[in-house]
């Protein structure tokens, strides 16, 4: 191919490494009242009242609103296809809070140092509640995190409010019990992922405006342009006809931005006000009132015989989705689907999950989706399966990994079409140099070096429920526009998707201009998440292309009188197949511009039944101190299937990124909350993330396999890169100490004592 598989430079490539202002408040309107919320300090209370007679005082204060002035219909801020299966459970301020951070007044005014001033002057009286901090303490608890009668879910998917359960449902295949029963060997763990922080560099932030035509426009960092618009419309109880959704270039989102997070705030100060609006939030803000990664305890059993051969697997996963429901549904259905589907060949399988209310900050999509919990339990355990069966653990998934042309156990019944991940493993393996340093080696001085090992698998967006859609039109000097929904986050989406059209258009990717998205001007499209743009709106693109071909040579026909039969597409020309006459791509667009029937634009949607797996396999190498407990990476091999590669450059950066996250979610960031359910890890000073220089030596290859279904045989990568770190590195850290960490994140301090206890309690052992 020409185009497609190069590493093409990402459009806005330029634009970004020279500071060009194309970020939302670098466009944002110069007039706009600046938008804060006053935060509950509880983390459940009833508002009984709020006095802001003071406050509204402050010069240069416009509004402020409370609990009294807004919509009384329940929505939810997660952006899913609808219907939405998270539950309908909030307003836009509720007299009941429900988290430390809950909104409770909407304050805007002409300068960030009024509203500030003002913030502070609320005085608000609070009956204080007891509170739900322990998700293990949640379901059936006599205290109710959604006690109101109008709480209401749209999907069936086990909710009830009374019994704090956001979501509950049991699948299986076989008699999982009576299979485990007869097998040699069984090893459970319980397995505990903390609520992460995306900890993107750009904050939630929305800017709002009405136009001329009496319509809210919203311009917004934003993942979702059409859900925005959707969830908006509900919460501010307009029709969605009377809003505009906009994204610029968005500095990060990594999922955070899959939830309407900052919308609604200024939305309502603009649609009451009539005057433009924008909130930016801090990063303290961020931290404490966003929609992190959901907190998930994975209980894992798998069964096997001597032989090695694995028969059975029981998954069950308990979410804490917080204090409010946005993905709690979606999410942990990934933790099952997405792990025990790596083993094909199990005789019997089980995954029961429920999602409980907590008065915690409320969680949403993170990377890997529940997928990453997921896998971080059922891998651990394979790996203590083989330590236990005194097997190598590459040799033991060699024995039982899914391949090509298997149906996966617990995967909706889909055959795995395109599957390299048995060369993947074998890549990943030899890279590292498993077979001379496995399981580790002592390097003197209490340092030992270690290996661990991990594979992964993740979807190619939702089957049967996203949408991706294109719009293609040839301009009359020849180039092209493409207009998408899909929302490039820096991840190079406008770039993969220019790609893959001018593959199809037989062009330079500067032949093609993207714009996008706006819901007014582009094609609906789910947005970008579930690792949905390249294979579901890829697609899409491939077909608008293929339309427009066709009435390009309709009009070249015209021109030339003949038939588009027997005219052949040249890229920049249109000729008759004998090539004795033609007409080039510039003629045939100025031509359209002058007595033309034949609109020389297409939009194309796709929607695909099915959801490719791409497979991932990832080897470490680490040097552990067993004084200190201190874990240097100093060596990941990282090989991923991700079908045809689009463009090795921007694949690559996706993993080195994905793994990154992985590590500081394995060893560094580690959230906690005090009694009172206070985040005590509300800045980068206290919630660490790792630098490059924690990351160690990273190297990324590809195993490509070929996805009948996709856009030129592609699948998604951005997901699925996040997934290995975790298990790789525990299982490293196991060879090296002997210590199975179970809860992340595995912190120097847990190691160093865990080694210190143990060795402890060897003193103690009699001879």
């Amino acid at each position: 191919m020409r185009v497609v598989s190069q590493p093409v430079r990402k459009k806005d490539a330029m634009a970004l490494v020279t500071g060009k202002p194309v970020f939302m408040d670098d466009l944002a309107p110069k007039d706009c009242l600046i938008v804060k919320v006053l935060r509950s300090p509880h983390a459940n209370a009833n508002i009984l009242s709020v006095k802001t007679d003071v406050a509204l005082k402050v010069p240069g204060i416009e509004v402020i609103y409370t609990w009294e002035d807004v919509p009384q219909e329940r929505f939810t801020m997660a952006g899913q296809t609808y219907p939405e299966p998270s539950p309908q459970d909030r307003l836009i301020l509720d007299r009941h809070v429900r988290y430390v951070g809950d909104p409770v007044a909407i304050v805007a005014g002409e300068n960030e140092a009024c509203v500030d001033r003002a913030l502070r002057l609320i005085k608000v009286e609070y009956e204080v509640l007891p509170a739900i901090l322990d998700f293990h303490q949640a379901m059936d608890n006599p205290i109710l995190v959604h006690p109101e009668d109008n709480w209401v879910v749209l999907c069936p998917v086990g909710a009830d409010n009374q019994r704090n359960l956001c979501a509950s449902d049991e699948s299986h295949n076989g008699d999982v019990d009576a299979v485990l029963k007869d097998c040699d060997v069984v090893v459970e763990g319980t397995y505990h992922t903390k609520a992460n922080q995306q900890a993107m560099m750009e904050t939630f932030r929305t800017a709002c405006y009405m136009d001329a035509y009496g319509r809210l426009n919203i311009f917004s960092s934003t993942q979702i342009v059409f859900h925005v618009r959707r969830i908006l419309a509900k919460a501010l109880g307009i029709p969605k006809s009377k809003i505009r959704v906009m994204k610029p270039r968005i500095g990060g989102g990594f999922g955070a931005k899959q939830t309407v997070v900052a919308e609604v705030f200024p939305a309502f100060v603009t649609w009451k006000t009539g005057k433009p609006s924008k909130m930016i939030f801090t990063r303290e803000e961020s931290q404490v009132a966003s929609s992190p990664r959901h907190e998930m305890e994975v209980t894992v059993k798998v069964g096997a015989m001597k032989d090695g051969r694995i028969r059975a697997m029981d998954v069950y996963t308990l979410s804490n989705t917080g204090a409010y429901g946005e993905h709690g549904p979606t999410t942990v259905g990934l933790s099952g689907h997405k792990s025990i589907p790596l083993y094909g060949s199990l005789e019997a399988h089980r995954f029961a999950y429920d999602v409980v209310y907590t008065n915690v900050m409320s969680a949403g999509a993170y990377r890997g989706y529940g997928a990453t919990q997921g896998i971080f339990a059922v891998e651990s355990a394979v790996n203590e399966l083989a330590d236990r069966l005194g097997m190598d653990p590459v040799e033991l998934r060699e024995k039982n990994m899914v391949r090509e042309g298997q149906v996966m156990p617990a995967y909706y019944g889909e055959q795995t079409n395109s599957c390299a991940l048995d060369r993947c493993l074998e890549r990943a393996a030899s890279m590292i140099g498993w077979k001379d340093k496995h399981p580790c080696r002592d390097m003197g001085n209490g340092k030992v070096r270690s290996v661990g090992i991990a594979m992964a698998m993740q979807g190619s967006g939702i089957a049967a429920v996203d949408v991706g859609s294109a719009t293609i039109k040839l301009n009359e000097d020849g180039s092209y526009t493409l207009l998408i929904a899909a929302a490039d986050m820096g991840t190079g989406c406008d770039t993969i998707l220019a790609q893959m059209a001018a593959e199809c258009m037989e062009c330079s990717v500067e032949d093609i201009a993207v714009l996008g998205a706006d819901t007014d001007s582009s094609p609906y499209d789910s947005g970008s998440y579930a690792s949905s743009t390249t294979y579901v709106t890829g697609k899409a693109v491939e077909r608008a292309c293929a339309q427009l071909k066709e009435r390009i040579l309709e009009v070249a026909g015209e021109m030339l009188e003949t038939s588009a039969e027997k005219l052949v597409f040249a890229g920049d020309r249109v000729e008759t197949l004998d090539q004795s006459a033609s007409v080039s791509l510039a003629e045939v667009g100025f031509k359209s511009m002058v007595g033309n029937n034949h609109a020389l634009q297409v939009t194309e949607s796709n929607s695909s039944p099915l959801s490719p797996p791409p497979f991932m396999a990832g080897a470490v190498e680490i040097e552990l101190d067993k004084e200190t407990g201190h874990v240097e990476i100093l060596d990941y091999a990282a090989v991923v299937d991700c079908g045809t590669v689009v463009n090795p450059n921007l694949a690559r950066v996706q993993t080195e990124g994905g793994l990154a996250q992985g590590i500081g979610m394995t060893l560094y960031e580690d959230i906690q909350y005090d009694d009172k359910g206070r985040l005590r890890n509300n800045s980068f000073m206290q919630y660490k993330v790792p630098t490059r220089l924690d990351t160690g030596r990273m190297r990324v290859e590809f195993e490509s396999s070929y996805e009948e279904s996709g856009p030129f045989g592609a699948k998604s990568i951005g997901e699925i890169v996040i997934n290995t770190p975790a298990p790789a590195l525990a299982h490293a850290i196991f060879n090296a100490t002997g210590l199975w960490f179970k809860e992340l994140p595995i912190t120097s301090e847990k190691i160093a004592m865990g080694i210190l206890e143990r060795s402890k309690n060897a003193e103690k052992t009699p001879f």
